[in-house]
């Protein structure tokens, strides 16, 4: 857990092993001051359920558009920076959905970066809203626990086809994926290429640009000097620094220097 000075608490919890193939992690984070406080969310490429259970919570994309959640709503796959305020009295909890779980629960994806979407919608119920009422008065832990239980019933196995992608998941950034699973799957590119997209809600050209990025940024935190910028450029295969630049911008809405002094108003979900 995380409390600053202001008596602003973030806390990132751990999943239990029964679901540690839906879910990443959990996020929950109040507000206990008397200002509002806002914070950017780098992305994560994953779809991100989010509940508030105080007072408004207010999100806002790099195109400006304005986000006000007051129960429960859907964002993602989440391939561009966000910010979001917390507002005085504001509770938040997020769940991180993980690799093909969200497909697994809806049965669809969101193809539309950062498109605030209504979980009941999807599912054609009002079991959501059914859902925050339920746990809006319990302590984080019991509203985790509550919702994991909630979701046992809608989970489906994963699918054949998605296991090709999970057994080269560590070879976007070396390999082209697609390329691999057609072959050894005697499948046209185009085919994987769809599936790829149905499942995750994103291609793997996308996804192999952001691991470059994200390693990128692990090897400039780790540096304990002086920034070596041409290494970080030739280790993670960028042609040239404008391109590094360009991802930086891109991912953060910052240069690489921009970043290094603002990081710590910045959250990443990995």
């Amino acid at each position: 857990m995380r409390t600053d000075k202001q008596h602003i608490t973030s806390n990132r919890i751990d999943v239990p092993s029964e679901f540690q193939s839906v879910f990443s992690h959990f996020y929950s984070a109040q507000n206990n001051t008397n200002q509002a406080t806002t914070k950017t969310l780098l992305p994560n490429f994953q779809t991100i359920m989010v509940f508030s259970f105080g007072t408004a919570i207010h999100f806002n994309t790099v195109d400006n558009t304005q986000i006000n959640l007051e129960k429960c709503i859907v964002l993602g796959p989440i391939k561009q920076p966000f910010d979001y305020t917390l507002s005085p009295g504001s509770d938040m909890l997020v769940a991180n959905f993980k690799d093909d779980a969200f497909y697994r629960f809806f049965s669809q994806v969101i193809i539309s970066d950062l498109l605030p979407i209504n979980p009941d919608a999807l599912l054609n119920q009002n079991c959501f809203t059914n859902l925050w009422h339920f746990i809006k008065n319990e302590d984080t832990n019991n509203r985790i626990n509550l919702m994991l239980d909630f979701c046992k019933p809608y989970l489906k196995s994963s699918e054949t086809a998605f296991e090709n992608f999970q057994n080269h998941k560590d070879n976007y950034t070396i390999f082209n994926p697609i390329k691999i699973i057609a072959q050894e799957t005697n499948q046209s590119e185009r085919t994987i290429q769809l599936n790829h997209k149905k499942y995750l809600g994103y291609t793997a050209k996308e996804k192999s640009r952001y691991e470059r990025f994200i390693q990128a940024i692990e090897l400039l935190q780790n540096q304990t000097s002086k920034i070596n910028w041409f290494k970080i450029i030739e280790t993670c295969g960028y042609y040239d620094q404008s391109q590094l630049i360009h991802d930086f911008k891109h991912f953060t809405n910052y240069s690489p220097n921009q970043y290094l002094k603002f990081q710590q108003d910045v959250c990443s979900a990995k």
